[in-house]
């Protein structure tokens, strides 16, 4: 590209919103049970507006899209903005590309939480509230506290990298915990890592309305951070110029991102690398400018997670494949390809 935009321009967001509809409406339409594709569509028209429609769909057509599939698109659809957009918000906060939601040792104290709520029967991590989600959340949140407390208290100067390599020696430190769990409670270890590698399974619309909320207004908060990432993005001293209070700011868009994160780990487990390769693809082909990132992310990621759970429940059909694999077998070799760039400069 010849110049590097600022703001997202009307034709992109249009472009991801187009990309949002269409991988949700694929999603919708495939599945193990033979569904009228016409009937489908209708049926979603008719429960999500204000008009009455008959789909021509049977009762068991009609619940199978309203309750089970419809409720999965949502929560992947909200789940994947939520990781894409906490990455692109790490990343210019550490004004680093490989950044990733889970840098801070997020995922390491979600799955100590969920981890200690499978061996103590808290839950089964299905429903709304389930003792394994809300364990999986303040674990991690623990985690990215126990970071924070320990990075600032060793550089009084809030600089990144103490802040970074803190976060490596917490999440090692959970990693070991979590470990030692398992091993002492080896018939758990299957639901442990079925938790582990991720999934959008659903008992309705619980899960989505427990994440809905946290990531509408979330989400609204760093879509509108663009600019400031931005600011930050020149360094510290020059944004302390420009009159930004560059640790103040930090803490706020670094809460925001790690708050979306765990709400969408305790819904979804843990599922890699959306957030690192969706902002990073958006960089590449859309520009630099975190007004471009940030939001765009949020089409992108919510698109890009839903098409990898059709292929995770497709793949394999009837069995599914956890979909943190499948996340995996696209995010790892471009996690390659962006190692090598960034060396490269």
């Amino acid at each position: 590209m010849n110049a590097t935009p600022t703001t997202a321009r009307p034709l992109w967001l249009a472009a991801g919103v187009a990309f949002v509809i269409g991988a949700a409406s694929l999603a919708l339409l495939v599945g193990p049970t033979s569904i009228p594709v016409g009937g489908t569509l209708l049926e979603t028209l008719d429960r999500l507006t204000p008009f009455t429609i008959d789909s021509g769909l049977s009762e068991t057509q009609q619940a199978i899209v309203w309750n089970l599939r419809l409720p999965r698109v949502v929560l992947g659809l909200l789940v994947g903005a939520s990781l894409a957009t906490a990455g692109g918000t790490y990343q210019g906060v550490f004004r680093n590309p490989l950044a990733d939601p889970y840098l801070l040792g997020i995922a390491a104290g979600g799955g100590l939480g969920a981890t200690l709520a499978f061996v103590n029967d808290f839950g089964d991590g299905n429903g709304a509230f389930d003792g394994v989600q809300i364990a999986a959340f303040i674990g991690a949140l623990s985690a990215v506290a126990l970071t924070w407390l320990v990075g600032v208290a060793g550089d009084r100067t809030h600089g990144t990298t103490t802040l970074i390599l803190t976060g490596v020696a917490v999440a090692s430190f959970f990693t070991a915990l979590q470990t030692y769990l398992q091993q002492r409670n080896t018939e758990n270890i299957r639901e442990i890592y079925t938790w582990l590698l991720g999934g959008l399974t659903t008992s309705g619309w619980s899960e989505v309305m427990q994440l809905l909320p946290v990531a509408v207004v979330l989400l609204a908060v760093l879509a509108m951070s663009g600019r400031t990432l931005d600011i930050m993005a020149v360094g510290d001293e020059e944004a302390k110029l420009l009159g930004l209070a560059v640790p103040q700011v930090r803490v706020g868009l670094l809460v925001a991102a790690s708050l979306l994160t765990a709400a969408a780990v305790a819904v979804s487990g843990l599922i890699a690398f959306v957030g690192l390769i969706v902002p990073h693809a958006v960089r590449l082909m859309f520009g630099a400018s975190f007004r471009v990132i940030v939001p765009l992310s949020i089409f992108a990621g919510a698109g890009f997670l839903v098409l990898c759970d059709l292929a995770a429940r497709t793949i394999l059909s009837p069995a599914e494949i956890p979909i943190g694999v499948v996340t995996a077998f696209f995010g790892a070799p471009f996690f390659v390809f962006i190692l090598r760039s960034v060396g490269s400069r």
